[in-house]
């Protein structure tokens, strides 16, 4: 499979005699991100903390990738151009807040704000994060009920509406925290563990959609459905990447409930013989981990590659069906489990 750039998605994405629509959802996109940027620095004003101009490339297709699908199932689903830039910017405070928990839990740091505190102080930068995005979501949807575009009840419900698409993917990681005992069977890590975690999270940008565009509209059930598909293919090829970690942290992994439950008596053996006495390994073993495993590897890859590839067969209209393949690539190197494939 071809490993697509960001240059490449945008050459292909020509629509003939007319406009490119993921050149107009890229323009929606950073409109929404410049109002959180620029929401986000009022919100610092007088706080002590400065908040700096964005990072080069924070516009960018590459790094907004599956935020351009979010917005793109919006436009599939006929919601006009004004809603979906507010909802990029609500899923700009969304991302920001799942971003700064997963930081907090897996004790790291992936920026979403950049501003003047101290590059070690990960914990607070992340806490700022969570916080700041959460009072733009609700200045994002006070602003629309001045202007508007929604009742006071919409933006009560719309808020309490995130709150929640985020909390069952949340009580899932939460479950997960101080590790587990035993290995699922792979289709219950999937309809069990993966559904919540990341199948329902893709889901989370209709959260506030699903509250305020009034009609039942069958498009819309059908982007859903493409979304959550995607998020299950994308959950499969994170676990071939962190399968070293997963088992350093007695986390659930697709891989090992493979290798745990499969019929390869071989592999299941190494498997026993790592988590009994530990991996032990260099960085740079445990990021390949899973190629010593090369039977699992390539169920979990044929199972990724079909929730990947049917969700986006689903979620791209017929015009531009012929992005599946592009964005298939692109995800796989954006997740970097392109050698495993």
């Amino acid at each position: 499979m071809n490993a697509f750039t960001e240059e490449d998605i945008m050459k292909r994405a020509v629509v003939s005699g007319g406009l490119n629509p993921f050149e107009l959802l890229s323009v929606e996109i950073a409109e929404g991100l410049s109002s959180y940027w620029e929401t986000a620095g009022q919100i610092l004003g007088d706080s002590g903390i400065k908040l700096l101009n964005p990072p080069d490339g924070f516009f960018s297709l590459e790094r907004n990738f599956f935020s351009a699908l979010f917005i793109y199932s919006y436009y599939r689903a006929g919601i006009p151009r004004s809603r979906r830039v507010l909802y990029a910017l609500v899923n700009q405070c969304l991302r920001g807040m799942v971003t700064g928990c997963d930081n907090i839990l897996d004790d790291e740091y992936k920026k979403t704000l950049d501003t003047d505190l101290p590059e070690n102080g990960v914990r607070f930068r992340s806490v700022i994060d969570i916080m700041v995005s959460d009072r733009v979501l609700f200045h994002a949807l006070s602003k629309a009920h001045e202007n508007g575009v929604l009742s006071a009840d919409d933006v009560l419900r719309a808020s309490a509406a995130t709150l929640k698409a985020l909390g069952r993917s949340g009580a899932e990681e939460a479950s997960e925290e101080g590790g587990v005992t035993g290995i699922l069977e792979p289709e219950d890590i999937l309809k069990r563990i993966h559904h919540y975690k990341t199948g329902m999270l893709f889901q989370c940008p209709w959260a506030v959609p699903k509250v305020l565009e009034r009609s039942d509209n069958v498009l819309a059930r059908e982007v859903l459905g493409a979304l959550y598909s995607v998020g299950m293919g994308c959950q499969i090829f994170d676990d071939m990447a962190d399968m070293a970690s997963n088992i350093d942290e007695s986390r659930h992994n697709y891989v090992v409930s493979l290798i745990r439950h499969g019929a390869d008596a071989a592999e299941r053996g190494k498997l026993d013989a790592f988590m009994s006495k530990g991996l032990n390994l260099t960085n740079e073993e445990k990021k390949k981990l899973v190629l010593e495993f090369p039977s699992a590897r390539a169920l979990a890859v044929s199972k990724a590659l079909a929730y990947l590839e049917n969700g986006l067969a689903n979620l791209f209209g017929d015009d531009h069906r012929f992005m599946v393949e592009p964005a298939t690539a692109f995800l796989i190197r954006r997740i970097g489990v392109e050698r495993f494939i």
